[in-house]
């Protein structure tokens, strides 16, 4: 799974942080349907954030943007379990037809630049390379307090960092599980 930041949904070509016009910040997940299905995603969306609260403008709107006919209509049923759920108006919309515009790479991965001895093990990454990383993705989850640490145990032989690096995440990862 890949991730990365940018923004969505505006009129503005080439948008970017210092110039965003009316697009909102925004997160692109690649995935694997064989994986993880268009829905689980969206049941951990919806659970992700609070869908009857107003957003705080148009930069940081909550929303769901689809890229197929199909996603559209699924994202528009989750929409409407939510609301029954709830048993009121949801706030945050389902859009259909928005370009994404990368962000700028300063902006790729944000959490993980914080630690600098994770940023190391990665050096020799472009920063495109750093951006579209699926190791690094998951580094960044990590570091700002997503995953368990039976999560990591499962996967750590596979980010190829050195022992030190692994334990060294290791120690963030049960720290921010106590906090």
């Amino acid at each position: 799974m890949r991730t990365r930041v940018g923004y969505a949904g505006g009129s503005l070509a080439d948008p970017t942080y210092r110039r965003m016009g009316d697009h909102t910040e925004s997160l692109q997940l690649d995935f694997d349907p064989t994986r993880i299905s268009y829905g689980e995603l969206l049941a951990v969306f919806w659970r992700s954030h609070m869908p009857d609260q107003e957003s705080y403008g148009r930069q940081y709107m909550t929303a769901v943007f689809c890229e197929t006919p199909e996603q559209l209509a699924e994202a528009t049923r989750s929409r409407a379990r939510v609301a029954l759920q709830l048993k009121g108006e949801i706030r945050t919309p389902v859009l259909s037809g928005a370009r994404f515009y990368r962000a700028e790479d300063y902006h790729q991965k944000y959490q993980l630049r914080r630690y600098d001895e994770f940023m190391r093990e990665l050096a020799d990454y472009t920063p495109r390379q750093l951006a579209d990383s699926t190791v690094a993705a998951r580094l960044n989850g990590y570091v700002a307090g997503r995953g368990t640490i039976e999560q990591l145990a499962a996967e750590r032989t596979s980010f190829g960092l050195s022992p030190a690096t692994l334990v060294r995440l290791e120690q963030l990862v049960r720290g921010k599980q106590r906090a």
